[in-house]
This record gives C-alpha cells, sequence and structure tokens, in this order.
C-alpha cells in the first residue's frame, strides 16, 4: 500500500518552483510522449497561487515548446484549492490533506480524472486518466522541488 504525506494547506505547500516530467500515453494508438520543464506557483494579489507551466513536449518524434497557466484560488476548506484555468473556468478542487485527492473535470463529452499524490515534502504526482469519444489517455506527472 502506497504511503501518502499530508498536506495542512496545499497553498503553501505549492509555492514555489518545481521540475517537472510527464509521459502521455494514447492507449487508442499506443504513441506516447515526453513532457519537460518547470513549473512555478508564485503568489497572486488574492492570497492563490498562479501556476505556470513551460518546457518542452515531444510527440511522434516532434518537439515542441509547451505552456500553460492555471489559477489556484483559496478553496471551500480551509488549506484546500480552487483550481481554474487561465480565464477563469473552473477545473478542479484541490485538496492534499490526507496527502491523497481524486478530481474529475467533465470536458465536452470526455470525463478527465486526477489523482494527486504527495510522497513527503519536495514531490508529489499526478495521474489524469482521459475517457471518451474523443480521447483515451494517461498523462503521468512527477514534481521535484527545486532549491
Amino acid at each position: 500500500m502506497e504511503e501518502y504525506w499530508p498536506v495542512p494547506d496545499v497553498l503553501a505547500h505549492l509555492a514555489g518552483s518545481w521540475r517537472v516530467e510527464r509521459i502521455v500515453r494514447d492507449l487508442a494508438g499506443a504513441d506516447e510522449g515526453h513532457f519537460t520543464g518547470v513549473t512555478v506557483f508564485r503568489p497572486l494579489p488574492d492570497g492563490g497561487l498562479l501556476h505556470e507551466e513551460s518546457g518542452t513536449f515531444t510527440w511522434q518524434g516532434v518537439a515542441r515548446p509547451a505552456t500553460r497557466t492555471l489559477r489556484f484560488l483559496p478553496g471551500p476548506v480551509p488549506g484546500s484549492a480552487d483550481v481554474r484555468f487561465a480565464d477563469g473556468r473552473p477545473f478542479h478542487e484541490l485538496d492534499l490533506t490526507t496527502g491523497r485527492y481524486v478530481a474529475d473535470h467533465p470536458c465536452a463529452a470526455d470525463l478527465y480524472r486526477g489523482e494527486f499524490t504527495v510522497r513527503d515534502a519536495d514531490h508529489w504526482r499526478t495521474v489524469w486518466r482521459v475517457g471518451g469519444p474523443a480521447k483515451d489517455l494517461v498523462l503521468t506527472t512527477g514534481y521535484v522541488r527545486e532549491g
């Protein structure tokens, strides 16, 4: 059984810079992609964090720059987060007080189900399973704190 590391305040825990390694597996086509880069969680004026990810994504042998921006706002429960896309649309909630959390995000006819797990103060992971008529993917991301 996997051990999880409880996080009493997700925003305080995530603040700072993280090295990122992601594997993207297309279960329908058996293709596999790889992302390497960095994610920085910077303070926002409202008490939340701006999540900015940048790096290189390689798919079918072609490497391209890739970026993503999310907003992690204070959540409905103390220590939790309300995760939103850059444009403010809701993405999912995040509560790591037990060290593990499962979130769902419906996107058109596809369902994104994310499992977040924390190993220790400097390592956490997400596994997103995306299923539906348009996609059949597993995205596994490891984060290691920098500095």
